[in-house]
């Protein structure tokens, strides 16, 4: 039965753009909640009455990273403090998310840790949107919800891309993305770029080929992120090489870590579809290859399901063509 006392919204902040559009779809005010000692340290004060009441917290945990998840526990502590009857942390950017395993001797598997700081500091409920590798949500004990940029990349795509489209992933561990969309874009067909990577070093891989015929088509490359943009320019280099009509990529969350933004603009790609669940400099925003779209719809329509009860699978989680009746 959901919790007939209404619910509040709370962010830090690591996006308050995003956080203020959802409220706006709501049709509810939201809670700033943070400020800063002058040593530095966070001080975070709730301006209303939480007891009995369901507690949205958005805060995507993106650079400067530690600084906002610091920020999340500790709304997250005040919120449980103030006895709040449920509290959700919904984190559209999952920071730490990449290292999600032990891949080389002596390493943490740092994303399980941040997942269970966010569970002990009190969190009921976690929310995130395309997750960097879908078993994370086995990190904690508690519900784990993650969605998928696609409900509200899809509309711009498919106005682009109507036929003559190849998908293509920029590994072999996208190809899953890569087929679920060419799914629903009705696609002719999926195109693998395969890498190597030295685990060694940060931000560092090659590109050794790619499977899939791309001639005289239009590939979109889909990625979960984009941080340095090295991997989706040299992967757009060499599928242009091999006769592509045109290249694009669509990726969920656009850190455009020095040199992106150089590298994109000196690439082959046509255009970057981009979410917002990151804040984007000026400089990004106003880039002719750079086409943001907003997730607050579908963050906002997710907070409604949690308050209500709803399921999130039926609703905001895009069918393939096979499976939709149009």
């Amino acid at each position: 039965m959901p919790n007939t006392n209404g619910f509040v919204l709370l962010t830090g902040t690591a996006n308050l753009k995003l956080a203020k559009d959802i409220a706006e779809i709501l049709g509810k005010n939201i809670d700033e909640t943070v400020t800063v000692f002058a040593n530095g340290e966070k001080r975070i004060i709730i301006p209303e009455n939480l007891r009995k009441r369901d507690v949205f917290i958005i805060q995507p945990t993106c650079p400067p990273t530690d600084s906002n998840i610091m920020e999340l526990l500790l709304i997250i502590d005040a919120a449980r403090r103030s006895s709040a009857s449920e509290i959700s942390a919904i984190i559209p950017y999952f920071g730490y998310s990449r290292q999600d395993r032990k891949d080389r001797p002596r390493v943490p598997i740092s994303a399980s840790l941040i997942a269970r700081l966010i569970e002990s500091s009190g969190a009921d409920r976690i929310l995130t949107i395309d997750i960097h590798s879908e078993q994370q949500p086995g990190f904690v004990e508690i519900p784990w919800d993650n969605l998928y940029s696609s409900y509200s990349l899809l509309e711009q795509l498919r106005k682009r891309f109507p036929s003559n489209l190849i998908i293509a992933s920029p590994d072999k561990g996208g190809v899953p993305k890569a087929t679920f969309y060419a799914n629903l874009l009705d696609a002719d067909g999926v195109a693998i770029v395969f890498k190597e990577r030295d685990v060694m070093k940060k931000n560092v891989s090659h590109i050794l080929g790619i499977i899939g015929e791309v001639e005289d088509k239009d590939v979109l490359i889909v990625d979960d992120m984009i941080d340095t943009a090295g991997t989706i320019c040299d992967a757009a280099k060499l599928i242009k090489e091999r006769g592509a009509k045109s290249v694009s990529v669509a990726a969920t969350h656009g850190l455009f870590s020095d040199p992106a933004i150089q590298r994109i603009n000196d690439s082959s790609l046509e255009k970057v579809y981009i979410a917002d669940t990151v804040p984007l400099k000026k400089e990004i925003q106003e880039n002719p290859k750079v086409a943001i779209i907003s997730v607050a719809k579908l963050l906002a329509e997710a907070i409604k399901c949690i308050y209500s009860g709803d399921s999130m699978s039926e609703t905001l989680i895009p069918k393939t063509y096979q499976d939709r009746d149009w």
